[in-house]
């Protein structure tokens, strides 16, 4: 089976707003249990999973700075909730008895193990999913730059970006039923179109490592397999 997928070591990127389910704040167990039988479903095809995420669906720095307060006292509030966003996750893989590390950015011992490229490529190679939180450690680098920078870290094959559709169009095709959409696209095109699947230093740093995006819907059951299996509805990035 595992010499049909498409990537043998990914990372998937799920943004913090996909755990809240049909809520308007917090986390959805139900999804995030959803979400960790779809990684479960990938480690059987043989891929190895590691797994950034995102800390919206609690606290957003920029949000603290629109409003004339610190950005860099929001990012470091916004790298907390993805420490919980984190623990979430693993918890639910737990439920399905895989083992699962969270390496954390910023230093919390108490809490999770501190990052470092070693010690996670220590935790993959032994078969562990990797879950990385606390973005860069740095403020004013989105969670996008934090998991196109462990891609790059951990060797990734591909960077998975499950989002809210199924792929990447021109305008949000929530506002515009007529965008257009793409199956493929470079990431200098990416870049010159503007468009706003990842930032640009996330895209960067992709292009500079070789590093396709896959762009998904992460609300799909089982659409993470079918991606890897090169079936379902994604927009790959690639130069």
């Amino acid at each position: 089976m595992a010499t049909d997928i498409r990537f043998k070591r990914v990372l998937l990127k799920v943004s913090g707003e996909a755990l809240m389910g049909r809520q308007g704040f917090g986390i959805d167990v139900a999804v995030a249990d959803r979400i960790a039988g779809d990684i479960a479903e990938a480690r059987e095809l043989g891929v190895d999973v590691s797994v950034v995420i995102g800390g919206g669906n609690i606290f957003r720095g920029v949000a603290v700075a629109s409003k004339g307060g610190d950005r860099v006292t929001g990012d470091h509030m916004g790298m907390l909730a993805t420490v919980i966003n984190a623990l979430a996750l693993r918890t639910s893989l737990a439920k399905l008895g895989i083992d699962a590390i969270v390496l954390s950015a910023i230093s919390m011992p108490e809490i999770c193990q501190s990052f470092s490229q070693r010690v996670a490529q220590e935790h993959a190679d032994a078969g562990r999913v990797v879950i990385f939180a606390g973005g860069t450690g740095n403020p004013f680098f989105t969670t996008d730059s934090a998991a196109a920078l462990r891609a790059a870290e951990m060797g990734a094959e591909a960077l998975m970006k499950g989002t809210q559709v199924d792929g990447i169009y021109s305008e949000d095709p929530k506002k515009n039923p007529n965008a257009e959409r793409f199956d493929r696209l470079s990431h200098d095109e990416v870049l010159q179109r503007g468009l706003a699947v990842m930032d640009v230093a996330a895209v960067a740093l992709a292009r500079e490592n070789r590093i396709p995006i896959v762009v998904f819907s992460i609300h799909e059951p089982g659409g993470f397999a079918q991606i890897l299996r090169g079936e379902g509805r994604a927009t790959i990035v690639s130069d």
